[in-house]
């Protein structure tokens, strides 16, 4: 269903964690977040206050990363997953339909790898060219807008979506630039945003 090989078109950093991860011991009941630096970045077993959190984010990684380290993230059959990816993949060119696709084979591979484990899949963040960085990112805010609409009127496969969009947004529908410091990054205040706004799901 996946490709589990060397794949060259991953980072050399992509390719450091994957194995990182694959080489951490299991746990029962695992919380798994998957995504890019996004997820990468936040510390989320201490927001949380719990060590059954597992954060598998990599910078820069894209849904066909994801695609191909299924195996790894499904083994230990979770009991939730947290999915946010598609923002580098725009950023590459990649059309939004390709991105819906993938998303969509993500969900499935967790279906049928580990039916039992629940899947939320949250939406892209919104962007913001304020600060004049990442311009591959941020001046795909359509985009993301058309991948977040497709994924919560529903794509193939089990799963419960998540708006973070709306709560991110400022009054021009762009990314509040007093959450991020480069428009597509968040900081410690657009971090506690997530946790707060998610709290629910992972309790």
């Amino acid at each position: 269903m996946w490709s589990q090989g060397n794949r060259t078109d991953h980072s050399t950093y992509y390719h450091q964690k994957k194995s990182h991860f694959e080489n951490l011991p299991n746990d029962k009941n695992e919380i798994i977040f998957i995504g890019d630096s996004i997820t990468d970045g936040c510390e989320w077993s201490e927001a949380f206050g719990n060590k059954k959190i597992k954060n598998r984010g990599i910078s820069g990684d894209v849904t066909r990363g994801v695609l191909d380290r299924l195996m790894e993230i499904t083994e230990s059959k979770p009991s939730k997953v947290f999915l946010m990816i598609g923002v580098n993949d725009l950023a590459r060119g990649i059309t939004t339909d390709s991105i819906i696709k993938n998303i969509s084979q993500i969900v499935v591979g967790i279906n049928t790898a580990s039916p039992q484990t629940i899947i939320y899949v949250q939406s892209i963040l919104p962007v913001n060219d304020y600060y004049g960085k990442f311009s591959g990112h941020t001046s795909k805010g359509k985009e993301v807008t058309v991948i977040n609409q497709a994924l919560q009127k529903g794509i193939k496969g089990n799963y419960e979506y998540i708006d973070l969009h709306t709560s991110f947004m400022d009054e021009n529908l762009k990314l509040d630039i007093s959450l991020s410091n480069d428009g597509v990054h968040l900081t410690g205040e657009g971090y506690q945003r997530w946790t707060s706004l998610i709290k629910k799901y992972v309790h």
